[in-house]
């Protein structure tokens, strides 16, 4: 149990601390070149959800985070049981969760910085946290459905 929570505090404090860094040294919509006309670290603030949905609504986002906060938490101490991808993934749920929330308690916006554009196309800005969250849900899913896998295999329901 601790090395999932563990996983979701040093993810919070990496997108806490890689926030802080953009705001202290970069304007908004200031944009560095890492890798040429694929990355760049690009400074942007999001007021609402993925890609700025339900922009403004501070109150629907601290409500519903704080009700995915505790359903994960319960989820993680009632239902995973050992279960290591499972686990995880509710680590890195928690992490995304907690890590956005944050930035909409104490700034009023979340800070997004890591700016891509695979194959030329240009994909929404994103943070830490928002990749926390992705691959969260993927490791979920894959983790539900092996656990049914594993659950069938062994003739349990």
């Amino acid at each position: 149990m601790k090395r999932y929570y563990g996983l979701a505090l040093f993810l919070i404090l990496l997108d806490q601390v890689t926030k802080w860094i953009v705001v202290q040294t970069m304007t908004i919509g200031q944009s560095i070149e890492l890798i040429p006309g694929l990355l760049y670290l690009t400074s942007y603030r999001n007021k609402g959800a993925a890609w700025g949905m339900l922009e403004g609504q501070m109150v629907f986002f601290f409500i519903v985070t704080a009700i995915v906060v505790v359903g994960l938490i319960y989820f993680l101490h009632k239902e995973v049981n050992g279960f290591d991808l499972l686990g995880y993934s509710v680590g890195l749920l928690l992490a995304g969760a907690i890590g956005n929330f944050i930035d909409r308690l104490f700034r009023g916006e979340v800070v997004d910085f890591v700016d891509t554009y695979p194959f030329g196309y240009n994909f929404p800005i994103f943070n830490v946290a928002d990749m926390a969250l992705t691959f969260g849900v993927i490791f979920m899913i894959i983790g539900v459905l092996f656990e049914e896998k594993l659950n069938k295999e062994r003739g349990q329901s």
